[in-house]
């Protein structure tokens, strides 16, 4: 476990688990949490996670802590941008973790991580308007509203917004878990 507090966990994205990841990924309410339309198959998943472990993008599982051992229960996704010291943010949790607040817990470590670890200034991410819950999960872990896409995605077959969410360094408040050498 990379970091962690009581009940969360982040480790390292797991090749191991890629059939978990796809199991989670292909939950019909993420998929229309994400505005997509349709799901992946295990063997493109598969392919895909080849790539993704050698890329730039900083992953994690999430870890729910709360039991004997710790269980894997999603992912978070950092899509940096070296240039500006910024990044897209995504999270997937898996539907049985779902209001227990382990996606509020991941998200500030994400953002606890991404300011004292990686150094960024700004992390962002893009959230549909209707997902109610997924908003106030990132608005608990720091994030605020930024502007939105208007009907920029589908939501039930419908179009509408995408909110525009982000977070800065400078503002993160709270304790953090990463501890510096002494």
């Amino acid at each position: 476990m990379w970091v962690r507090d009581a009940t969360c966990g982040l480790g390292p994205y797991r090749a191991d688990l890629v059939e978990t990841y796809w199991r989670w990924e292909q939950d019909p309410a993420l998929l229309v949490g994400f505005g997509q339309q349709r799901p992946e198959s295990l063997e493109s998943r598969t392919e895909g996670i080849t790539h993704q472990l050698r890329g730039a993008n900083v992953r994690f599982t999430i870890y729910d802590l709360t039991g004997e051992t710790p269980v894997p229960v999603g992912v978070t996704t950092m899509l940096p941008d070296p240039a500006v010291r910024t990044a897209e943010y995504i999270v997937m949790l898996a539907p049985e973790a779902r209001g227990k607040g382990l996606g509020t817990a991941a998200t500030r470590l994400t953002l606890d991580y991404a300011f004292h670890v990686t150094n960024l200034r700004m992390v962002w991410l893009k959230v549909l308007a209707p997902n109610k819950p997924g908003i106030r999960a990132y608005e608990k872990a720091g994030f605020r509203a930024a502007g939105a896409l208007r009907e920029a995605g589908y939501w039930l077959g419908q179009s509408c917004d995408e909110l525009i969410m982000d977070a800065l360094a400078s503002e993160f408040t709270g304790p953090s878990v990463i501890t510096p050498l002494r």
